[in-house]
């Protein structure tokens, strides 16, 4: 799918307990778990919210500029601003609690206040009613690409006209629950808070900026063809990861739902200002990123910084 026409037009990654100069250079605190999301917030909307749901606030919260506390809805551009969200564990604890409290005392034994997060669609519903989004509202749990198809699915309504922007989050829980599945599945445990990622896309009207050129899936890693310009790869898995710092490598590793929107907004970030690079991500006008898994499929994105490729 071709997307030169959408651009990138912020990005944030919150990735609580995880050193910022180890993440982006120019970072300089470390970002708020869920049960510190509050002080970015404000206290007022966060009772049982999940955690993922937590994260993903602050993420949305940071790439839209908007200072600490509550916004007051709508916030400025919030009418047809469609909402994308990529979870595959985000309510896994509330789902299997709700089963246990049944299976103990049946449907009396549920909280009303945990029936909303029973629904897979609770972080992207909760993004759009916090900060007033008018535009579609999707939710993608489509295992390891999850990332790249909710960001292949924001350009696709970009391109098409049906929203004039787009938020397109990534982010996964850590809690006990979540971890263990995520161990089952021979995946990295994660990050100790979780991870959240968000990017925003819009329609490519100015020059200059990232832009995204295209998103594509296939069924195997796809060997990037010599003689290309400088490019900033970012892989999951046992896919190349050439350009990534080891760290970095094992966090994107951990990315699962969330891996896909976490490489667009590092690279997004790396494009932009390449003061911002750690040490041993490499130099380009380009990005190439690609997730997945041999049982989910592989997604590749290519992203490049305006004037320097097409």
């Amino acid at each position: 799918m071709s997307g030169d026409r959408v651009a990138v037009e912020a990005a944030t990654v919150h990735v609580p307990g995880f050193a910022p100069d180890r993440l982006i250079a120019s970072a300089t605190e470390p970002d708020c778990g869920p049960d510190e999301a509050h002080t970015l917030l404000g206290r007022k909307g966060l009772l049982f919210k999940e955690p993922a749901v937590r994260i993903a606030l602050c993420a949305v919260h940071r790439a839209l500029g908007l200072p600490p506390g509550r916004p007051t809805a709508p916030v400025p551009g919030a009418a047809g601003t469609a909402v994308v969200v990529s979870s595959n564990l985000g309510n896994v604890a509330t789902v299997c609690d709700i089963v246990d409290q049944v299976r103990a005392g049946g449907l009396r034994g549920v909280s009303p206040m945990q029936a909303p997060n029973a629904s897979s669609n609770i972080i992207a519903s909760s993004i759009a009613i916090r900060y007033g989004f008018t535009g579609p509202n999707l939710m993608v749990c489509s295992g390891s690409t999850g990332g790249l198809d909710a960001l292949r699915l924001g350009a696709l309504l970009v391109r098409s006209g049906r929203a004039p922007r787009v938020i397109v989050v990534g982010a996964e829980p850590a809690d006990e629950i979540a971890t263990t599945l995520r161990v089952a599945a021979g995946l990295p445990p994660g990050p100790p808070h979780g991870i959240a990622a968000c990017v925003v896309l819009a329609p490519a009207e100015r020059p200059g900026g990232v832009r995204l050129h295209s998103v594509r899936r296939h069924r195997a890693p796809e060997p990037i063809p010599a003689g290309e310009p400088p490019t900033i790869r970012l892989a999951c898995g046992d896919a190349s990861r050439s350009g990534a710092a080891d760290d970095l490598a094992a966090l994107i590793d951990a990315g699962y739902g969330a891996a896909g929107v976490l490489q667009t907004a590092l690279a997004t970030r790396w494009l932009t200002d390449p003061a911002t690079r750690p040490a041993g991500v490499d130099d380009g006008s380009e990005a190439v990123l690609t997730c997945g898994s041999a049982g989910d499929g592989f997604a590749t994105a290519r992203l490049y910084r305006d004037g320097n490729g097409t």
